[in-house]
């Protein structure tokens, strides 16, 4: 269950932070409305994930997933680079995040 809360908050952050792409520094009302609601949520079931997980665990899931994903939707959708520099950089968050799983599988 504490993978489902962990997965609802990066769900969270992702439409959070895509929505603030669309605010337009905050200047429109839904997409801010969406992005504070958002970081809300995924706080909340961030903060509830850390109840039963290691906080170096779980942000470490949170923020890699968050990032490749960002990125992703950035490249995909919002017609950003797809640079081999940020492929890189997307796949050593991947492979970091990986890692200190491993370490705390222990």
């Amino acid at each position: 269950m504490v993978y489902v809360t962990l997965a609802g908050a990066i769900l969270s952050e992702i439409l959070a932070t895509t929505a603030m792409k669309y605010s337009e520094g905050f200047s429109r009302l839904w997409p801010s409305l969406g992005t504070m609601v958002g970081y809300l949520v995924a706080f909340a079931l961030l903060a509830q994930t850390l109840k039963s997980m290691s906080v170096g665990t779980a942000y470490a899931i949170w923020s890699g997933a968050g990032t490749a994903v960002i990125a992703a939707i950035g490249i995909v959708f919002l017609g950003e680079s797809a640079s081999a520099a940020k492929i890189l950089g997307v796949l050593l968050v991947i492979a970091g995040v990986v890692v200190l799983n491993l370490d705390g599988a222990h």
